[in-house]
């Protein structure tokens, strides 16, 4: 997901419904935090059991603030991490992460079963859940939402019509998914907004950018004012346990240091996405605040495009002349690590194609490269190197700044800095209409699929707007999607990687850390898919 904005990506994510909630009876206040590590995702088409409906006391309100910004409230375009996340806190998929775990439970659908070698899946929804306005969710409600993402083609279309042929209600509470092959992460798939019934008031056939309705989640949007706030409430009718919290509000912020004052002058009680590393330390050398260190597979790469830098060997001078290490020690101050191919490390399938090709701050061979291309001191390559200045939080012009100076060092580059704001950007990027820009991304679901399709597949990389297309790579990762052997399809990943680095449509600059920083006493459980669900967060009444 494009966290960044890519948030295109491809293929297993994530999720909402809830088969946890830390619920307090004490009222007063929020809990310490507790971090998770990830697991195997689960693929079994076994269902495990289902969350019962409790109820818990009215906790007070909880806000939240960001620097973040919503792009679209409509699943059948937005494709960015923040988005997402209120996605998943105000509907529901058919299946859901077990909080704290990668392990794929029931949501709105309490079994499945799986025929024909894995081409058709079969589900069983439960009879209570229900919109925001008591509306019944039903199995005609899901195939409509599925089929409306499918008709509007937005920028997460490709979740579903890379993989779904057709999609059909069977009665009111059965749908059934015909494949177009055989994917043995179909459930994560499912876990992704794409696939989340929406309410019945949403335009049929056109995104609808600011409809609060929403889906069937834990909680309802009852205010949204663009850029300035959002505010959720308790959806009466949700089928789990009920929210400490029945009051969410989430602020938004222009920087770090506006999002660091609002903390600290009790404005609000979680600092999110994102804080500056000095805004963190201050933070973290007060004592006074809950900080919490999440190992993310979140990953920022420099997009290159291919139809306005033709040459591939401008392209590989790019690559050669980033200096990752001086960007993670002078930006970050040593909190990020170097990224050298398009999987994180720590996933399967990683191999570090970039260093093995470019090394790492190696000016000399980009000037080599440019030579080669017939760039020289006295024929500048010029450029346009773009970022967003909020988005990713207020380092991003320092980046960008750094990009500029390590790119000029060639003597051969000349480097112009353009930006705009997050909204704009995102437009700029599925027109093609940028050179060279910054952009992040945020797993859809954990598998090296969705850190190579979404960039590098024809047609399901259409929202990165940077023109790539091979056919070769196209036949090797539509091969690894239907194979179920994990050596097998590493072996291809690998050569995809290999292809990738040679070409250099996108470089990859850095895997990052998330860090939550909250008022002691809040507890908040941290999925390794970096989503924070706000309905398990609840109040220990315990200073820390």
């Amino acid at each position: 997901m494009r966290t960044s904005t890519i948030i295109a990506v491809v293929v297993v994510a994530i999720i909402v419904i809830a088969a946890l909630a830390y619920l307090v009876s004490q009222a007063s206040k929020p809990s310490p935090a507790a971090t998770t590590t990830s697991a195997t995702p689960t693929t079994t088409p076994t269902a495990t059991s289902v969350p019962t409906t409790t109820t818990a006391q009215a906790g007070p309100t909880l806000t939240i603030g960001v620097t973040d910004k919503v792009t679209e409230l409509d699943p059948a375009m937005a494709y960015d991490f923040f988005t997402w996340e209120i996605f998943y806190n105000t509907m529901s998929g058919l299946v859901m992460y077990k909080p704290g775990t990668t392990e794929l439970i029931p949501a709105l659908a309490t079994s499945w079963e799986v025929k024909d070698n894995g081409t058709v899946w079969i589900f069983h929804l439960r009879h209570d859940a229900k919109f925001c306005d008591g509306t019944p969710v039903t199995a005609q409600n899901v195939v409509w939402s599925i089929e409306r993402v499918m008709r509007i083609n937005g920028d997460p279309a490709w979740l579903v019509t890379y993989f779904v042929k057709n999609v059909t209600a069977l009665d009111n509470y059965t749908v059934m998914f015909v494949l177009k092959r055989p994917v043995a992460y179909f459930l994560a798939l499912l876990a992704t907004p794409p696939y989340f019934p929406v309410s019945p008031k949403y335009n049929p056939t056109q995104v609808d950018p600011d409809q609060t309705a929403g889906g069937a989640g834990p909680y309802c949007i009852s205010k949204f004012v663009r850029d300035q706030v959002i505010i959720l409430t308790a959806n009466p009718y949700w089928y789990g346990p009920q929210p400490y919290y029945k009051t969410v509000i989430i602020r938004f912020y222009s920087d770090s240091s506006a999002l660091r004052l609002a903390l600290q002058s009790g404005e609000i009680d979680i600092a999110w996405r994102t804080l500056s590393p000095p805004d963190l330390q201050a933070l973290r050398a007060s004592g006074k605040y809950e900080v919490i260190e999440i190992p993310s597979m979140f990953i920022r790469y420099m997009v290159i495009n291919t139809r306005m830098i033709n040459n591939t060997l401008v392209r590989e001078a790019l690559a050669a002349a980033v200096c990752r290490s001086q960007i993670i020690n002078v930006v970050f101050n040593g909190t990020m690590s170097p990224l050298y191919t398009m999987i994180p490390s720590g996933m399967w399938g990683a191999v570090p194609v970039f260093k093995q090709l470019y090394g790492d701050c190696n000016t000399t061979l980009a000037q080599q490269l440019l030579q080669k291309a017939g760039y020289s001191a006295n024929n500048k390559l010029v450029i346009d190197l773009w970022y967003t200045p909020s988005h990713y939080g207020s380092t991003e012009q320092d980046i960008a700044a750094l990009l500029k100076q390590q790119l000029e060092a060639t003597g051969m580059i000349q480097v112009n800095i353009r930006s705009a704001e997050w909204s704009t950007y995102t437009d700029y990027a599925r027109k093609g209409v940028m050179e060279v820009y910054l952009l992040g991304w945020y797993p859809d679901y954990l598998d090296p699929d969705d850190y190579m399709v979404p960039f590098f597949r024809t047609g399901a990389n259409s929202w990165l707007g940077n023109g790539y297309s091979n056919p070769t790579v196209d036949a090797l990762l539509d091969k690894a999607s239907v194979l179920v052997n994990q050596t097998q399809r590493a072996q291809i990943y690998a050569e995809v990687q290999y292809i990738i680095a040679r070409e250099a449509p996108i470089v990859p600059l850095f895997q990052g850390k998330l860090f939550i920083v909250a008022k002691p006493g809040i507890k908040i459980v941290v999925d390794p898919t970096m989503i924070l669900r706000y309905w398990l967060i609840s109040y220990s009444g315990q200073s820390s």
